[in-house]
């Protein structure tokens, strides 16, 4: 029996799709050998073709090749949005290796777990971020450590002495221009980029396919530091297809590409949906909205995949009106609900519906998505192509009535594998329904009349600042660390802005009581990434916990709320 959303299924897409049977680098390939001189990436005025994109690809896979990456292993990303980037990620595909894409955001404690963890031994950086990957390395045993380090440097992507609209903002002149040293590496050696692609060596034979890994993304839980999750070839080109195919992508998309591409979003939704369609990405290393309006007016661009805030920021900005949006087809992305007003101003003023998707590190980003002829506003969308997604009572596993609230899961291509290293969290994330392996999201929704879903609450322990996830967890367990620090609890607490922050409740050692709030601020500065920072720290005498010893995160978590009830 159908379900109720087909009503509302994309004229002329089909409802499921037959993936590609090849790897992701052949996207590429196919995208120079078509459009050779069309413009792949555009970087503060300078164009890349696919041509030179596939190239430099080729090159740097060639050299990761004589640093002793060998098929399947794993290689570190740790990069801003940048052309180097994208060549470095499908050079990493290109050499038969895996890519571990890291958020530059992260400082060396939290660096150490995803060297130890992914087992990599080569990492590419640029020069800003190079000296925390090294003292995350610096730091680790012997055996453990990064051997092999490439650094890059803005710069070597486009012209530092570029005018115009396309220039960067005199905020990020420094950062961008400045050219740093490069590091030593404790046991290791450092090679620059521009000598890693000018080497002259040539790959060797492209052997990988479909059900070979391709990415290891981590994401964070209840519980513990952060795990990989194991996608091949297959989810991410299932997801990508599915992509260019729902948006109607084609060789002449502008994407502004301003969603970080370490994130499941930015590597799926923006990088490869582009590529296999041979569009163009217009690259922003971060979030300006004056560059933003600027590149979509200069540009054309046609599709902006984003975060509610950024069009809420944007659509602030006293030079919005001379902004010319006409360009754009489609705007939508997830992460957090786009607030009506909102929403109902951008198809007031431009015609434009903004289409929320949902999906998560595990399922290669979109699981769900709106229609684009009948999207619904804070609204997680209908199950994506050739994807069954149900809504059961977490407990008993069985489908709940339409209304009804309960655990998102889903089946589909776009799930991964499993968690890397990890058979316990494997094993609890999958339950079998009717015959089919579902995974569990760890969201509670509902289902509406017409089959779209709807978020209700979560079951996972999580908080959405601006659309990056912090999991509680994590960041206590790097609060731990501060020697002022004898228990904390994390929480979220309301913001105007980004929708939810981080607070920490804190127990103080009786030796340290002198210890304040901005301190214990400033030492989370310098521990881990910004968007895990604790906005505001609040001291108690004892937290509260349960006969068994565990703290009681939820009553602090419904004090919290009601203080801004």
């Amino acid at each position: 029996m159908d379900r109720p959303h087909f009503k509302f299924w994309p004229p002329r897409l089909p409802r499921s799709i037959t993936v590609p049977a090849t790897s992701l680098w052949h996207n590429l390939a196919t995208s120079a050998a078509r459009f050779p001189d069309k413009a792949a990436l555009v970087f503060f005025g300078r164009e890349t073709s696919y041509r030179d994109l596939a190239d430099q690809a080729e090159r740097l896979a060639g050299t990761l090749q004589t640093l002793g990456v060998q098929r399947g292993d794993r290689v570190l990303l740790d990069m801003q949005n940048c052309p180097q980037l994208v060549i470095a990620h499908f050079a990493i595909l290109r050499a038969n290796a895996v890519v571990v894409p890291v958020n530059p955001m992260n400082r060396a404690e939290e660096l150490k777990h995803y060297i130890t963890d992914s087992d990599a031994k080569v990492a590419i950086t640029t020069g800003d971020l190079a000296p925390e990957l090294v003292k995350a390395s610096d730091a680790l045993p012997a055996g453990d450590r990064l051997s092999r380090l490439i650094v890059t440097q803005f710069t070597d992507a486009f012209d530092a002495g570029v005018q115009g609209d396309e220039s960067p903002p005199p905020a990020w002149r420094d950062w961008l221009l400045t050219r740093h040293p490069l590091p030593a590496l404790a046991g290791g050696e450092v090679t620059a980029w521009t000598d890693a692609l000018a080497a002259g060596h040539a790959a060797s034979e492209h052997v990988v396919g479909a059900n070979d890994m391709a990415l290891l993304p981590y994401t964070s839980g209840t519980t513990g530091l952060p795990k990989g999750c194991i996608h091949h070839h297959s989810s991410l080109m299932h997801n990508a297809y599915a992509s260019v195919l729902w948006g109607q992508s084609s060789s002449e998309t502008v994407v502004l590409a301003v969603v970080p591409m370490f994130h499941i979003t930015g590597v799926v939704s923006v990088l490869h949906t582009t590529i296999m369609s041979s569009g163009t990405l217009v690259v922003m290393p971060r979030w300006d909205r004056e560059v933003a309006g600027r590149l979509i007016s200069r540009r054309k661009v046609t599709s902006w995949t984003n975060i509610p805030t950024m069009v809420i920021d944007l659509m602030s900005s006293p030079n919005f009106a001379s902004f010319d949006l006409s360009s754009l087809c489609h705007i939508g992305g997830g992460g957090a609900a786009m607030p009506q007003a909102v929403a109902q101003r951008l198809f007031e003023q431009y015609g434009l519906r903004y289409v929320e998707g949902y999906g998560l590190t595990e399922t290669a980003a979109p699981s769900h998505a709106n229609p684009f002829d009948h999207p619904k506003q804070q609204c997680l969308g209908i199950p994506y192509m050739s994807t069954d997604a149900r809504v059961v009572d977490p407990d008993t596993l069985q489908e709940l009535p339409v209304g009804e609230s309960g655990e998102i899961v889903t089946h589909g291509p776009e799930v991964f594998q499993g968690y890397w290293k990890r058979p316990d969290a494997t094993a609890a994330a999958f339950v079998e329904i009717d015959g089919k392996r579902f995974f569990r999201s760890g969201d509670m929704g509902r289902v509406d009349e017409d089959g779209y879903f709807f978020m209700t609450d979560r079951l996972k322990r999580m908080i959405n600042a601006s659309g990056f996830k912090v999991w509680p967890a994590e960041v206590e367990l790097l609060m731990f660390r501060h020697p002022a620090i004898q228990e904390a609890c994390v929480i979220s607490t309301q913001d105007a802005y980004r929708g939810e922050s981080v607070k920490a409740v804190v127990v103080l050692r009786a030796t340290h009581k002198n210890t304040t709030a901005q301190e214990i601020i400033d030492w989370c500065r310098e521990t881990m990434a910004v968007y895990k920072i604790p906005r505001a720290v609040e001291f108690a005498d004892a937290l509260p916990k349960s006969g068994s010893g565990k703290v009681m995160w939820r009553l602090l978590q419904e004090a919290e709320n009601g203080k801004q009830a």
